[in-house]
Order: C-alpha cells, then sequence, then structure tokens
C-alpha cells in the first residue's frame, strides 16, 4: 500500500488503538482511488481503474474479497464496523469527476468534495463512534478541496478549489472523538488562509503544532 500523506499519519496517532486500523483502512482506501487517476494522459486507463473499484467495492456485500489489500483490508475493518461496501463505492464518484478534459465547473468541485471529503469525514466519524453533522461534513469537502489544490498541475483549478474551500469552513468546536478529522479541518482552513503562501509542506513543524493546538481545544 502507499503511504499516508504526513498531516494524516500524525492525526491518525491520535485515534485511539482499537479503532485505528478501521480509519487508516479507510484512508488508505481514499488514497488507492485517487492513485487510481495516474493514468496521465490515458484518462481511459483511469476510467477503467476507476470502475473496477466501485464494481470490486460494491461487491464486498455479497462475496469475499479478492487478493488485493485494500479491499481485504475493508473487508477486514470497515464492513463488521457496519460501512457498508456500497457506501465504500460512493467515494469513487467523487474520484472520477476529476477525469474531465475541461476546467472543473462549480458543480465538478462540488460533487467531488461532497462524494470524496463529505464522505471521507462522514464515515471515519461514524468509525469513530459518532455522527458527522453537516458542518463537519462540510469541513470534509473544504479538506479535499484543499487536498486537490495542493496536488492539481492546472492552476484555474487549483485556484477554484481553494475559494471553494473557504466557502465551505466554518470555526467548529469539535467533539473529543473526532478531533483526528478537527486537525485536517484546521490544516485546510490553515492552508486557505488567503495571505498564506502555498504549499506549506505536510507533516511541518508548524502544521504539527497547529494540530496539537486542535487536539486540546477542539477549535
Amino acid at each position: 500500500m502507499a503511504e499516508l500523506d504526513r498531516d494524516r499519519v500524525l492525526a491518525l496517532s491520535y485515534i485511539p488503538a482499537a479503532r485505528r486500523s478501521a480509519v487508516e483502512a479507510l484512508w488508505q482506501l481514499d488514497l488507492a482511488l485517487g492513485n487510481a487517476l495516474s493514468g496521465g494522459r490515458e484518462p481511459l486507463i483511469s476510467q477503467i481503474k476507476l470502475a473496477w473499484w466501485r464494481e470490486s467495492l460494491e461487491k464486498l456485500d455479497r462475496q469475499r474479497a479478492p487478493a488485493e489489500p485494500g479491499l481485504q483490508s475493508a473487508e477486514t475493518f470497515l464492513l463488521p464496523n457496519g460501512i457498508s461496501g456500497a457506501e465504500l463505492s460512493a467515494m469513487e464518484e467523487g474520484w472520477s469527476v476529476l477525469l474531465t478534459p475541461d476546467v472543473l465547473s462549480e458543480e465538478n468541485l462540488a460533487l467531488y468534495a461532497a462524494a470524496r471529503g463529505g464522505r471521507l469525514f462522514r464515515y471515519t466519524a461514524r468509525l469513530l463512534g459518532e455522527s458527522a453533522d453537516a458542518r463537519m461534513e462540510s469541513a470534509g469537502e473544504a479538506w479535499a478541496l484543499i487536498d486537490l489544490a495542493r496536488h492539481s498541475a492546472n492552476q484555474p483549478d487549483a485556484d477554484a478549489a481553494v475559494a471553494g474551500a473557504r466557502e465551505r469552513l466554518r470555526r467548529l468546536s469539535w467533539p473529543s472523538r473526532l478531533r483526528p478529522l478537527g486537525m485536517l479541518a484546521s490544516l485546510a482552513a490553515r492552508d486557505a488562509e488567503i495571505d498564506r503562501p502555498r504549499w506549506e509542506e505536510q507533516g511541518a513543524p508548524r502544521r504539527m503544532l497547529r494540530m496539537l493546538r486542535h487536539r486540546l481545544t477542539g477549535i
């Protein structure tokens, strides 16, 4: 499996050990879906990869996982915790919209943000024994948009993604169990600041301090 970015690795370390493997499996699945876009100039290849992931995740609800680490982790850690294969497969919709050859529209970005970030935060909250309200899912959407901007080679897409993130960010007080998610949201807010040069290295000391401050205060 590919490695999570250092921001997520630190957030993961603050999740209770009993729930950490399940959350890591979910976040690794998000990473695997993103890696399916590595077809580069061959969008058809990426479409085929994403379609395979969607179908394979849907099948987990009725048959055993094949010999693929991400699917086996989902079967072992996510399905027993109440997240179905159909729910997991819905995350693919967010990634597939990025395959458009055109500049991403507001509708494209909204679909990506909700299907990837909103669902990722919703499912993570469930694994942590809580439910994410609409404002927390909106923070997940902002996190996903910032992550897109951070990795985009298309400046208009990146600028639009950051603008969309700013619209979704609200000052929240996160409950203790969900503060690992709040850590990621606090970094998205930091990256979205108008006067902040981009992009700060993930896992940088000041980012770690921001995450620790959130862990202690919830804001």
